[in-house]
């Protein structure tokens, strides 16, 4: 072992290892009258050990015998592995430890993921009921891997975004009603980067007004009708490389851009 002396007890040969064969005597025996050479078979089989089958061979020379008290053998072929540590979530220095209270409270499995219904349930903790097609929808804009679940790094991005969502509702909604009608929606979009005509808010007031009265949204809506805005957005823009205002899309890539925001 590195770090010790090459000779701890002195400038003489060291002492025999515990356990191990009693050095030669100055006549080629060992201390207990054995004569030097070949040890013999038998004599080097631990106490209590089983003497080899008759007929056959006696054990190799030099092979090292079965240790006493030693580490215990491999399990049998076919027996299972020990059950592997689940991950741990990791989240940023310096983050929120409200998030990271939210996070780990719904992480119930300790995968380090949680998939919609425990995302579903961290928000609803932080008084935020979302339905479940808004929860689909945050999981498939913060989500870039596609993946039915998130991890540290998405929840985090999506705590930040709701809470400056949560922003825009709160100062676009001047009556303090709850709701935003079709001007202040205008407004709140706008804040956002979307211009839209009045045609389509209207029909975003209509879809996203629960009541069927087309007066006002709620913040639950308001962050569904957002996330359908600014993701179809992004997507058109992928297309209109020049910033026209216009993109000319296949079939496939109308369906696939559509898709995911109608059937979430």
């Amino acid at each position: 072992m590195s770090g010790y002396p090459t000779h701890p007890y002195g400038s003489g040969a060291p002492p025999p290892q515990y356990g191990g064969t009693p050095p030669p005597n100055q006549y080629g025996q060992n201390v207990h009258g054995q004569s030097g050479g070949y040890a013999q078979p038998y004599a080097s089989q631990p106490y209590g050990s089983a003497p080899p089958a008759y007929g056959a061979p006696p054990p190799a020379y030099g092979a090292p015998p079965p240790a006493y008290g030693g580490a215990p053998s491999a399990p049998p072929y076919g027996y299972p592995p020990p059950p592997k540590q689940q991950p741990q979530a990791v989240f940023a220095p310096g983050t929120d430890p409200e998030i990271i209270r939210c996070f780990q409270a719904c992480d119930q499995d300790g995968s380090g993921f949680i998939d919609d219904k425990e995302l579903q349930k961290a928000l609803s903790t932080a008084n935020q009921a979302f339905s479940m097609r808004t929860v689909h929808l945050l999981m498939f804009h913060f989500n870039k891997n596609s993946s039915t679940k998130i991890g540290p790094k998405e929840f985090t991005e999506m705590w930040l975004g709701l809470q400056a969502w949560r922003a825009i509702f709160e100062r676009f909604d001047r009556d303090r009603s709850g709701k935003i009608d079709t001007m202040e929606l205008r407004d709140a979009l706008l804040s956002l980067g979307y211009s839209l005509s009045p045609m389509v808010l209207q029909l975003l007031l209509v879809k996203y007004d629960k009541t069927g009265q087309g007066r006002g949204i709620d913040y639950n809506n308001f962050i569904e009708c957002s996330l359908v805005v600014k993701g179809l957005t992004d997507k058109f823009k992928e297309k209109d490389k020049n910033y026209t205002g216009s993109a000319t899309l296949t079939y496939d890539d109308f369906m696939l851009t559509v898709l995911p925001f109608i059937v979430a």
